[in-house]
This record gives structure tokens, sequence and C-alpha cells, in this order.
């Protein structure tokens, strides 16, 4: 992809909604790194506004109108959907942004006279989960059993049935486990960051957390990006693609991986949650990507510890800028063009394990 205009002469101008997350970052560096024009649509500013525009809009309680109101203005080539919830908000928060998000979109992209392609960000946590050595494909059942899956589900569903019936063009990607700047402070990794953050330099440093039996599909951010970036490029219109690493890596791996790149001494310290039930059961996930290859051309091409370094460098404390303002909100739709064709698990045992001391992060090769 060239950052030159389309063939009627419009821009190639992409639309990213959930621009400031975790996730739509990702998405906003790796379109503008391909010379793509970007504009980020999020609720308030974030990392992301330094790339390209940046629009604030409430997606969740705006309705349709407002963002079709931008489809027709902007007239971008693709919209991303990469907003979503999945720590520390309540079950309502995340339905809303789950699922009741998704129907405010595909009825805005209906409503708008503009038509581009929609690439919607789902999760491999949407299948049901399979026993140890079973990778997940895109013909495995889907039967998650947390509210995130099913919210992600009802939301990926949602998309696929206006795809089939003809009402957008649309590609639904489900990623497993991203990694990378920006990732939640509510989650596992999120947490080892902040407590490498807190702790004294010149001591040991004590980092607690629930028992690290699972292995997980890790996915860097960036390369799970890139992937976004090709499907929002290529005739994809219907498909569902399962984007991951393909391989199932030990959950204390990537925390000691973590440890390694903030240069921090460290002792792991796992104690079960509170509530929680003794269990031997093996959790694990690994993710088929075959079909991503074939249809995308697209594989992982970065490393463990280049997505642990990525994501212990962006904690450090750094002020974040305002958006600039943007017309669309007030500039009514243009005329409708003559053609479309843009269109955590735990026992009683506590264990500890001290990681090698380090002054300095591992530099290797992404």
């Amino acid at each position: 992809m060239s950052g030159a205009p389309a063939p009627d002469g419009t821009p190639r101008r992409v639309l990213v909604l959930g621009a400031t997350g975790a996730f739509g970052r990702h998405v906003c560096a790796a379109v503008g790194a391909a010379g793509e024009e970007v504009l980020g649509v999020a609720r308030r500013p974030g990392p992301a506004t330094g790339t390209g525009r940046f629009f604030p809009m409430d997606l969740t309680g705006a309705g349709p109108e407002g963002l079709a109101r931008l489809i027709d203005a902007e007239r971008p080539y693709a919209v991303v959907n990469a907003a979503g919830a999945v720590w520390l908000c309540s079950p309502e928060a995340m339905r809303q942004a789950n699922h009741a998000l998704v129907g405010t979109v595909l009825a805005a992209m209906a409503a708008a006279s503009w038509r581009p392609r929609l690439v919607h960000v789902g999760s491999v946590h949407e299948y049901a989960p399979q026993p140890a050595g079973t990778p997940l494909d895109e013909r495995t059942p889907t039967r998650p059993t947390t509210l995130y899956g099913r919210t992600k589900l009802q939301g990926s569903e949602a998309v696929l049935t206006a795809s089939a019936a003809g009402q957008v063009e649309a590609v639904v990607l489900r990623v497993s486990n991203a990694i990378g700047a920006g990732t939640s402070p509510g989650s596992l990794l999120g947490r080892v960051a902040a407590q490498l953050r807190a702790a004294d330099a010149d001591r040991e440093a004590v980092v607690r957390v629930s028992p690290l039996r699972a292995s997980r599909d890790f996915v860097d951010a960036r390369d799970a990006a890139d992937a976004v970036l090709v499907a929002a490029a290529l005739p994809v219109g219907g498909e569902l693609i399962n984007i991951g690493r393909g391989e199932a890596i030990p959950v204390r791996t990537v925390v000691e991986r973590l440890i390694t790149a903030s240069g921090q001494r460290a002792r792991i310290v796992e104690e079960p949650e509170p509530g929680s039930r003794a269990t031997t059961e093996q959790d694990w996930m690994r993710v088929e990507t075959g079909k991503a290859r074939r249809l995308l051309h697209w594989t992982v091409r970065r490393s463990i510890d280049s997505s642990a370094r990525d994501l212990w460098e962006a904690t450090a404390p750094a002020a974040e800028p305002s958006p600039p303002d943007h017309p669309a909100g007030t500039v009514p739709a243009p005329p409708r063009p003559e053609t479309a064709d843009h269109r955590p698990r735990g026992d009683s045992t506590r264990t500890t394990r001290s990681w090698p001391p380090r002054t300095r992060p591992v530099q290797q090769p992404e």
C-alpha cells in the first residue's frame, strides 16, 4: 500500500475507531507508516493522537448519524473498528463497547452515501476453549465462557451477518492475545509492568502474580496491526480470519521476558487470588493462522522479546497531546457519489522464583 490517491482522485485515508485504545494506537501507527492518511476517532485524546488527525466522538452515545456524517465528509477507503473493552470496566460497559457499538457502526455505514470497507477487530476468545494440543481455527465452535468473549462474539456475528446480506463489505479478524505498547494496566502483563516501575531500582523487585500455569498464543500488537492494514486493502470481504503467532507460549516465559526488558532484578511470587479454586487443568491456547497466510500473505515478524521491550518502554511516564479541531462535526455531508465502488486460576500453593538480575534490557533483533 502507498500514499498515492485512489483511481478516482480521493486520498488513501483510513478511519480508525478506538484510535487511542491498546490496539487502535498500533493500527494508526501502521497506517501512517504505510504512507496512508489516518483519521483517529475516540472519546478522548491519547498516545495515537500524534499520528495523523484526531476527531473526538463518543460512538456509544452519539448514535450513527455523527459517524455517518464523518464518513461522508472524509470518504475513507476503509473503516477499522478497533474499539472495545476488556479490562477494568463494568459488564454493561463491556456490552456497550463490544456489541452495541458495533450496531452503531453498521447503521452509520448503511446511512452514509460513501461506501468504505469495514475491518472489524474480533477476538479468539470468541471460540470455545479447546483441550491442550488442539489449535483454534476458523471452524472451531464459538461457545465463549467469559462475558468478554460473548460480547465480542455478538459484535463479530453482527458484522458477518451484515456482510452476508450485502449491507457492508467487511472482514472480521479474530486476534489472539496482543501485547506491546498500550497493554492495559488491568491485564497480567500490565500489572507486572506497574510493579516493576514502582520498585526501587537498587533492590530486588517482588512481582506478585496468580499461578502462572497457562500457555497462550501471544502476537505482537504491531504485527496484528499490519494484518489489519492488509485486510483493509485486499478483497477479502465476508471472510473470518484468525490472527496470531501460531504458537502456545507459557505465560511465565512472557512475564520473564518483560522482567528482562525492564532491566530490573525481580523475584516472581505466585499467589492464588482470593476465592479462586484449586485446579490441575492445563490452560492452553494456540491459533491456527494458515488462512491469514493464504489470504493476507501475512505472518508474524516480531519476537516476544521485541513485544516485551515495546510494552516496557511505553510504560514510562509521558505527556499526551491535545487533539486538533476537525470541521466534519459541522460540515454537511457531500452529495452522494455517482458510483459506490469505495465501498486467573490457582491453588493453595505459594511458589516463588527469582529471575536473574540484569543491568539493562537484552537487545535482540525483531
